[in-house]
């Protein structure tokens, strides 16, 4: 009976050898499956008194191939790539929005501030002077149309983000139930390996949305917590993940997490990597700041271009009005928790230093605190009014209360809501208030480049006269006070001369080029109002608009060329990135397979092996029985 048993024994463990590979060549393109192998152990052995005999051999246990480090590696490294290359799909998309060329926003900026030196060359045109217009609303279009490709994409992302979500939940809600169903085999002496795979497969799966922690729970179980702390898998309960609208922000949206009646936001920091951090980070960060650079050029576009056309006289001898529509002051989005109603706003005070970025106004019992956002960059005043960055912050609405804060946008809505506000070509301010008359006696090669205003000053079209000296200094008569002091004291006091280097006084610029001699003097006063066909000095104004140091010391004219730096800066650092860290997660999921993938040819080799014993096992069992019913039959007689 004992060889009937070994080779019973043998049969029956070779078998179930044979059906491990075989289960194991039907799993070859099974993500998350891990190898499994046959653990053989020796059935015993039997004492006689011919001495010990074995019993043959039987399964100890079904192994899987796998390596705890080298699976948590590629899960980590494969959550990083997720991120990266969210993060990157959603940063190209961005980037198609400000093409180069003569589809581009800079040749719209460029082509409206361009527009004028038709004007400088014919002041009286009419058709001229439509062509200033409809650049201007070319212009003041391509930002609108560029505003609102990026709600679409911020609405689209959102969106994004709430099926990212969405599939979190539903893959905590499946692994609470692959941990229940590994609580109910646990007492067992074999570890069920299928049951281990897809605890693996969905942690994996889960990474590729967040950076987790993952912590050994009761029979092999995962505990999951994300965020650092926050407990999404629980043995058998899950935590649950929701979008939510931020309270302070419409425009924004939070990560929210439940559990139970609780419910507290997450910082898109802490969720580390993964699609759901890389596209939070895209929405929150990348995004946001682009939309600021852009409503930039708008806000200080407008207000720039606005404050010089004031400065004019249009073709019926009035002073120029807004060219563009006011975009007006920001108002502050109060905290859900003020305890006042007071309001706050953010105007704008000097367009050239506005910096790209929200801001938060804090009040505080000593004062305010405006803390700039894109640095948290913080700046304390005992009261408001008070000027940041070129905006000039304010409370309203009665006194606010200690704790109140706000958060203000002065950009958000800038380039959505431009538009032009000269309806007629009758009202374009080409002409300049002030003109300039050479004495006829000069006779030095100097001559006139340009004069207009460049400020709204009191005694701007008081007499001056500017008279050259020996030394080549100038010597101004006339002027009002506010004046630069002379750079020579004198007698006479005078001021040095650069030729092409803009002389202003009074509230006005004048250009003067050659070679003055001395004695040679310019008369400057008000313009007459029969000069005003043919005065193009407003028009030289906007021209030298073009160069007005604007955009962190870049010129108006050049603003665009900062903003696609920056956005095609951001998507090659990403592409960088995505690059990187996909072929760290290859490498790393390589290392992983090379442990628990299944080998075909490997699988071939332990195929033939283990038919080969099993072919083995029922020749000796086909022995045995014949032998035995031999053995029958002879003490049968």
């Amino acid at each position: 009976m004992s060889s009937l048993n070994i080779a019973t024994r043998a049969l029956n463990t070779n078998l179930a050898a044979l059906q491990v590979i075989g289960h194991n060549i039907a799993n070859v393109n099974t993500a998350g499956y891990s190898r499994q192998t046959v653990q053989l152990q020796s059935a015993g052995y039997q004492s006689t008194g011919g001495g010990y005999f074995g019993k043959g051999v039987e399964l100890a246990t079904v192994e899987r191939a796998y390596n705890a480090h080298l699976t948590r590696e590629a899960r980590v490294t494969a959550s990083a790539a997720a991120g990266d290359a969210a993060r990157l799909e959603r940063l190209q998309q961005l980037e198609s929005l400000f093409p180069l060329g003569s589809n581009g926003l800079g040749t719209a900026l460029n082509d409206m501030l361009n527009a004028w030196s038709n004007l400088v060359a014919s002041p009286s045109n009419s058709t001229a002077r439509t062509v200033v217009i409809s650049r201007a609303d070319a212009f003041s279009a391509r930002l609108r149309d560029t505003a609102g490709q990026i709600d679409l994409l911020r609405n689209s992302t959102q969106q994004q983000v709430g099926e990212q979500v969405g599939a979190l939940n539903r893959l905590a809600t499946e692994l609470a139930s692959v941990n229940k169903r590994i609580i109910e085999t646990a007492g067992g002496s074999h570890t069920p390996n299928d049951l281990f795979d897809q605890r693996d497969k969905l942690l994996a799966d889960i990474s590729q949305y967040a950076q987790v922690s993952v912590v050994p729970g009761e029979g092999g179980t995962a505990n999951v917590f994300i965020a650092g702390s926050q407990p999404l898998v629980l043995g058998t309960q899950t935590g649950q993940l929701a979008v939510q609208r931020d309270p302070n922000d419409s425009s924004r949206i939070n990560v929210m997490f439940q559990q139970g009646a609780m419910s507290s936001p997450l910082d898109a920091n802490s969720l580390g990597s993964g699609a759901l951090a890389g596209t939070l980070r895209f929405l929150n960060e990348d995004l946001q700041a682009v939309q600021n650079q852009v409503g930039r050029i708008a806000l200080a576009a407008s207000e720039i271009i606005n404050a010089q056309h004031r400065l004019g006289v249009d073709l019926n001898g009035n002073m120029g009005g807004d060219f563009f529509v006011p975009l007006g002051p920001a108002l502050g989005l109060p905290a859900a928790g003020n305890a006042s109603t007071a309001t706050a706003s953010a105007s704008v005070s000097n367009p050239t230093a506005l910096v790209a970025s929200d801001y938060e106004l804090r009040v505080e019992a000593t004062g305010f605190t405006v803390v700039r956002l894109s640095d948290n960059t913080s700046t304390s005043f005992a009261a408001l009014p008070a000027e940041v960055d070129g905006l000039s912050f304010d409370i309203g609405s009665g006194p606010a209360a200690t704790g109140d804060s706000f958060r203000i946008r002065p950009f958000e809505a800038a380039a959505r809501n431009l538009q032009v506000a000269i309806a007629s070509s009758q009202n374009v301010a080409v002409a300049s208030p002030v003109l300039v008359t050479p004495a006829t006696a000069n006779s030095g090669s100097l001559g006139v480049e340009s004069l207009y205003a460049v400020e709204a000053s009191a005694n701007l079209t008081d007499p001056v006269t500017i008279t050259f000296n020996a030394d080549g200094t100038y010597s101004a008569t006339g002027l009002g006070p506010g004046n630069p002091p002379p750079d020579n004291p004198g007698p006479p006091a005078s001021y040095n001369f650069t030729p092409g280097q803009p002389i202003q006084l009074n509230g006005w610029s004048l250009t003067l080029r050659g070679s003055p001699t001395p004695g040679d003097s310019f008369d400057i006063g008000a313009a007459p109002s029969s000069a005003i066909a043919q005065n193009a000095g407003n028009a030289n104004g906007m021209l030298a608009l073009r160069s007005m140091a604007t955009f962190d010391g870049t010129s108006l004219s050049d603003g665009y060329v900062s903003l696609f730096a920056d956005v095609g800066g951001r998507v090659q650092n990403a592409k960088f990135s995505a690059e990187f860290s996909s072929n760290v997660a290859l490498s790393a999921e390589q290392a992983r397979s090379n442990v628990s993938g299944v080998n075909l040819d490997e699988e071939a080799a332990r195929l033939l092996q283990y038919q080969q014993a099993y072919q083995a096992s029922a020749k000796f069992l086909q022995i045995a029985q014949s032998t035995f019913d031999s053995l029958l039959q002879t003490v049968g007689r």
